[in-house]
């Protein structure tokens, strides 16, 4: 084999390596082969979690709502967004509800090498801890598609991946309230992980009332489900495998 060859070959294999943890971007194949990774905790339990934020025209009026229900839950903020909106950030911890990591870009992790994968975690994590005074656990990949590369940043920086088991697909211009409910609800069991978007920065325009819409009805069927809902430090006692 020629040293071009080999080159070309070794880079092949290289580039996949990188993308194998993508597969777990499938849902159904994640739930069942990594439940800890999909958000699997307390069989009582849901997870609230939302990702994009935070962002001035949209997060104040699902703390309203959460603080109505007296729920907590778990916030995936991007840096740049914070960065903006560092008071809301705050407001956002002093509220109770847990910080997570989101990434500074939202930028497909696939994209990125070993070095941007980890700035791109480092900056947002510090900005995390610098503007909430709270050190993230989680973390979680635009798109829910993980690499080689943002694992190994996640465990250089002490977070732990996790994505969800449930969606509301609310970041779709057809979505409605109860389109996001329905979603969201299909088969949504006690120790799942909601995943929604308090920000349509990365969505349709305006898909985020569609999400607060629905808001309100899914806390009220999780309790007459005789679950409770809160964020993920109080669903996910082990470190997820």
């Amino acid at each position: 084999m020629s040293a071009k060859r080999l080159a070309a070959t070794a880079a092949g294999v290289l580039a996949a390596a990188h993308a194998v943890p993508a597969v777990t971007s499938i849902g159904p194949l994640r739930r069942r082969l990594f439940p800890g990774l999909s958000g699997v905790g307390e069989p009582g339990h849901v997870a609230l979690t939302f990702d994009d934020g935070p962002d001035p025209r949209s997060t104040p009026a699902f703390l309203a709502a959460l603080r109505e229900y007296e729920v907590k839950a778990t916030f995936f903020l991007l840096g740049r967004m914070l960065e903006a909106a560092p008071g809301l950030g705050r407001e956002l911890a002093e509220a109770g509800h847990e910080i997570a990591v989101h990434g500074w870009e939202h930028r497909c992790m696939l994209l990125r090498g070993p070095a941007a994968t980890y700035d791109d975690l480092a900056r947002a994590m510090e900005c995390i801890v610098t503007v909430t005074g709270t050190v993230p656990r989680w973390y979680r990949p635009p798109y829910g598609v993980l690499s080689a590369s943002a694992l190994r940043a996640a465990r250089r920086l002490g977070l732990t991946p996790v994505l969800w088991t449930n969606w509301g697909r609310d970041w779709t211009r057809s979505a409605t309230p109860a389109s996001v409910l329905a979603t969201v609800t299909r088969d949504l069991d006690g120790g799942g992980t909601v995943l929604l978007h308090d920000s349509d920065c990365t969505s349709a325009p305006e898909s985020w009332r569609n999400t607060l819409g629905a808001l309100p009805p899914l806390l009220d069927e999780i309790s007459e489900r005789g679950l409770s809902v809160g964020p993920l430090r109080d669903h996910v006692r082990a470190t997820p495998a």
